[in-house]
């Protein structure tokens, strides 16, 4: 894997353990535009890794710092994201500019990269995440295109779970109180469903609670009760 030390001067210390890996697409036109962002100490934006259309990894911030790659957020109880976070940025000009799949070679080292950084610090798979997941209100990346599925695949993030359990019988409150309880903040109850239907249910992100999502939520609970997952 192709690694460039390119350091950014916005870091800081870490307040807690690292816990949670983060997933991002740069969202700008190119990736010198994104890394010359990152660099710089007025924007005060910055992430562990940027990996670039080819698959080069640039290395940014040191895993022990704190990059300022989540912002404001919430998961599982954290809400300095930061602090408990490794942020990974991929290079993709974004729902802004003209989203488009990500490139077999980039999706290649950032595989490589997560497995790395997981088994490092033993990330649990239910903590790798994207960006809209910590804020739903606010971000949508790394997107619907993202192929988490082959991060399963490597045993770094969760998969989609079968949904042989059925139809739960939840109302629409239920299924939010159930979210919030997996890790969602819930407060833009709209946004929490399309960043949980971005990440388990890409194909269809229309923000609608419907038996999909709930059989999906539901075998996604019981695995975390039967310590299948965290």
């Amino acid at each position: 894997m192709d690694m460039i030390w390119t350091p950014s001067p916005n870091f800081d210390e870490r307040k807690l353990p690292i816990s949670i890996l983060v997933m991002h697409y740069t969202g700008m036109k190119s990736a010198a535009a994104a890394i010359n962002q990152l660099v710089d100490p007025e924007a005060k934006v910055s992430a562990h890794y940027v990996v670039t259309e080819d698959g080069q990894v640039v290395h940014m911030v040191r895993e022990e710092n704190r990059a300022w790659h989540a912002g404001r957020g919430y998961w599982r109880g954290i809400t300095d994201v930061n602090s408990a976070s490794i942020g990974i940025e991929i290079v993709n000009p974004g729902h802004e500019w003209g989203y488009v799949p990500f490139p077999e070679e980039q999706m290649d080292s950032v595989t490589r990269l997560a497995h790395e950084i997981v088994k490092r610090h033993h990330i649990n798979p239910a903590n790798v995440i994207g960006h809209s997941d910590l804020a739903p209100a606010r971000k949508q990346d790394p997107g619907e295109l993202f192929d988490w599925d082959r991060l399963a695949r490597h045993g770094i993030a969760l998969k989609k779970p079968p949904l042989n359990l059925g139809d739960p019988p939840w109302t629409d409150a239920g299924f939010m109180l159930a979210l919030e309880r997996y890790g969602y903040d819930i407060t833009a109850q709209k946004d929490a469903v399309v960043a949980f239907q971005r990440r388990f249910r890409p194909a269809n992100i229309d923000g609608v609670i419907d038996g999909e999502c709930r059989a999906i939520l539901l075998s996604l609970m019981l695995d975390r009760e039967r310590g299948i997952t965290k």
